[in-house]
């Protein structure tokens, strides 16, 4: 799971609205040229039901709130730019003053905080 961060997944939901907007283009604004229009809509599939299996197992694990691993799972394989704005909000939820800290977070300053306390 260490292989697994909120970064990373947020760099793939991006890569995925982009890989979504370029199947849109492709589709609707140029006429549908094959190949093109078939590579680009398996990449947006395989790539939903990929984002929508890591989100859950990331949900499992704390690294990201329930709320969006269901955003990225339901409205992910119809427009992941909700799964991008969901990831765009958590990172402002994040860094946001005076908010709840989750778990890892918090042993991760209670770890910092004895490592100063010893010196």
């Amino acid at each position: 799971m260490k292989a697994i961060t909120f970064r990373r997944l947020e760099a793939a939901s991006f890569s995925h609205s982009a890989i979504y907007v370029s199947l849109l283009i492709c589709a609707f604004v140029l006429g549908s040229p094959q190949p093109a229009t078939f590579i680009l809509g398996m990449a947006h599939g395989v790539m939903w039901i990929g984002m929508s299996l890591v989100c859950l197992a990331a949900a499992r694990a704390r690294i990201i709130p329930l709320w969006l691993a269901v955003n990225v799972v339901i409205l992910g394989g119809l427009g992941p730019f909700a799964g991008s704005l969901g990831f765009v909000i958590e990172q402002r939820r994040r860094t946001r003053p005076g908010r709840i800290r989750t778990a890892d977070q918090s042993l991760q300053l209670k770890v910092n905080d004895r490592r100063y306390q010893h010196r």
